[in-house]
């Protein structure tokens, strides 16, 4: 990937991590409801994964967010 790609995983790994943490959601937790693997929670956090277009939304739902809202979010990171 370049370094706009990463950039852009890096902040919205970052989004779903602090999205998460105001939860007061383990990785574990968010990935048992979101369905995946808690180490694919992991690695998204630190933007080291290209997730689906469906992962983000089952993640999204579980964080009470919109993929807008979560977007929008990594936009201002």
């Amino acid at each position: 990937m370049g370094k706009r790609e990463d950039a852009i995983l890096s902040s919205l790994g970052k989004e779903v991590r602090a999205r998460r943490k105001d939860k007061k959601l383990s990785q574990e937790a968010l990935a048992l409801q979101a369905g995946v693997h808690p180490n694919v929670v992991g690695r998204l956090e630190r933007g080291e994964y290209n997730p689906s277009v469906t992962l983000l939304f089952a993640i999204a739902v579980k964080l009470s967010a919109s993929l807008l809202e979560l977007f929008a979010g990594a936009a201002k990171r």
